[in-house]
């Protein structure tokens, strides 16, 4: 179990300048002033303010380990908002923090939320996988997501059809065939290559070289908390594509961009067509700047590679990364696509699929506890960090995702668990006293055996109120018509379209049990 909370939409400025994040979160954040001139901003999720919270309140082991949460409108600046329930400023998230003395316990609060999604989600009538995901800015160890395979979603998640490796695609590596490159040359060798400005373009150059032994060399500028901004350069092998999240993440979560064209042409004096890393830390110090260069796996120890020559229209073939790219550091960047091996098994290949993300669960470890100074006393009077979990939950995407896979060409078909209602009563003709009065009758009793009831006494005819409680998705509907002359009234299950007739006495008790099976 845990301790509910009802946490401040609006956040102070200090504890987000505290665990870092003020300048991470960059334009995501809605951002204001108050009368006095203070900054504060609109929560997107609440780990500092239940940090702050946790300092204060939190000073012995004795008092680990605890589970808060809280159901609240959070509130993000979405560049693109769409997709109606799906990507929105303004949304409501079921977020829970867990707090614990050492990693064990993290693990343990870790599996036992994992487990309580898992049970929830099933609950829902999701069908969901849980998949390997980037921490992005919340940061910490490890993050799983619970995704709902749909064409609406907006993710994209790579699963493998032999084993159980699953991992969204800002995460998902692949096993790529060996590719045994040549001794090559003793050092590089420029040569001129007029009209080339792209990987295609130089795999169609004489002399040129196919695009699996190019590399391609991407210009970022990267934004981080309080060290202003660094170029970036981004390695990758010719026929791949930047995912640009797992480079974020490479660079611990700053903000990004492409470098624009006069940027790039003062950094290494050449157009985006003709970039390299080789020398390129050599001519951007020429150039008085600093630059940091990440290459992907894939193109560790390649050699007799083909590149850019930070000169206008040039090359450079025999290129050793190893021996001639002083690589800082050496990441998986790129985008993992389908049909290439699983990185698991040594027989699955990867299918990739739209998802929609409905619960994301993270190891926050000690990232916002040392930050903001929320430590405890151990056993031994060692004073240490407390080590956090965050766990959240889209609960508005739980509906979308509900509709999306629960429909037809009718209207909705809600899972029992998470519909408005679990019957409504539809009484045909409202001017039949008879009718209305039976309607009206088994409308209480229903509700008195604990069940939500819609009871549709409007003035319509029955086909359109039918036409309504399809379209809603009530998952029962008893209808009180001519036959409730004869003590019968229609049972009509929504999922199956399957209707029955059942006598007034016993409909109470059979939707009743409907009503509650599998519950």
């Amino acid at each position: 179990g845990g301790q509910e909370f009802f946490l401040p939409a609006l956040n102070p400025r200090e504890i987000w300048e505290e665990s870092g994040r003020w300048a991470v979160m960059g334009d995501n954040m809605f951002r204001l002033k108050d009368r006095k001139g203070a900054d504060l901003c609109l929560g997107m999720t609440h780990e500092e303010v239940f940090t702050s919270i946790a300092r204060h309140e939190i000073r012995s082991y004795k008092q680990l380990p605890q589970v808060w949460y809280q159901i609240q409108l959070k509130f993000r600046d979405e560049q693109r908002p769409k997709s109606g329930l799906l990507r929105v400023r303004q949304f409501i998230m079921k977020d829970a923090y867990s707090f614990d003395v050492d990693q064990a316990g993290l693990d343990r609060a870790f599996e036992n939320q994992r487990e309580a999604y898992k049970r929830i989600f099933d609950r829902c009538g999701l069908k969901y996988v849980i998949v390997e995901a980037s921490s992005g800015a919340m940061g910490g160890s490890a993050s799983n997501e619970f995704m709902v395979r749909t064409d609406a979603g907006e993710d994209m998640i790579a699963t493998c059809d032999k084993c159980d490796y699953a991992a969204n695609l800002e995460k998902a590596q692949s096993r790529l065939p060996e590719i045994k490159d040549g001794i090559g040359l003793d050092a590089p060798v420029e040569f001129p290559t007029p009209g080339v400005r792209t990987i295609e373009d130089l795999t169609t150059f004489p002399g040129g070289a196919p695009a699996d032994q190019q590399i391609k060399t991407l210009v970022y500028m990267a934004t981080g908390d309080g060290e202003g901004s660094q170029f970036v350069l981004a390695l990758l092998r010719g026929d791949h594509q930047l995912h640009e999240t797992k480079l974020s993440d490479a660079l611990a979560g700053a903000e990004m961009r492409p470098a624009q064209a006069e940027e790039i042409r003062g950094l290494l004096n050449a157009g985006a067509g003709s970039l390299g890393g080789v020398g390129a830390k050599a001519r951007a110090r020429e150039m008085g700047r600093e630059i940091r260069i990440l290459a992907d796996l894939a193109l560790k120890g390649r050699r007799n590679m083909t590149t850019g020559a930070n000169k206008d229209e040039h090359h450079l073939r025999g290129v050793n990364l190893s021996r001639d790219i002083p690589v800082d550091q050496w990441v998986d960047l790129r985008t993992v696509t389908s049909g290439e091996g699983c990185p698991q098994c040594t027989e699955g290949v990867l299918e990739i699929a739209k998802s929609l993300e409905v619960g994301h669960i993270f190891k926050l470890g000690t990232k916002y506890s040392e930050a903001m100074g929320a430590r405890v006393l151990t056993q031994d009077g060692k004073e240490v960090p407390v080590v956090m979990g965050s766990y959240g939950i889209g609960v508005e995407r739980i509906m979308a995702s509900a509709i999306e896979l629960h429909h037809d060409e009718d209207g909705i078909i809600w899972p029992k668990a998470i519909a408005p209602f679990d019957c409504v009563v539809t009484i045909t003709n409202m001017k039949q006293d008879e009718l209305k009065e039976a309607g009206e009758k088994l409308y209480k009793a229903l509700q008195l055996r604990g069940l939500d009831v819609l009871l549709d006494d409007r003035d319509e005819r029955a086909g359109v109120k039918f036409k309504d409680a399809d379209l809603i998705g009530i998952p029962y509907r008893i209808t009180i018509g001519k036959k409730i002359a004869d003590g019968m009234v229609e049972l009509f299950e929504r999922s199956t379209k399957k209707t029955e007739e059942v006598k007034l006495a016993d409909v109470v008790e059979r939707v009743q049990k409907l009503a509650l099976a599998g519950l």
